[in-house]
């Protein structure tokens, strides 16, 4: 899924190290989140895996929705 998935936000100076968020989907065709270290790092470090809230974002889960269109 990461290799596959999309960077759908950057987090450079997340506390964690710098960090992006990846969408894409399970062999279920059920949308993921997974925020980790930058995949063209040798070694990617996963930070969390979510299944996104559809409330919170857009139809492919891919920008935030905002308050009003929440």
């Amino acid at each position: 899924m990461i290799a596959s998935g999309q960077v759908i936000e950057d987090y450079p100076d997340d506390k964690y190290g710098a960090s992006c968020l990846i969408s894409g989907l399970m062999q279920a065709n059920r949308p993921i989140h997974v925020q980790c270290s930058y995949p063209s790092r040798s070694l990617i470090k996963i930070i969390t895996v979510y299944e996104p809230n559809s409330n919170l974002w857009n139809n492919d889960f891919t920008r935030r929705r905002s308050n009003d269109e929440q």
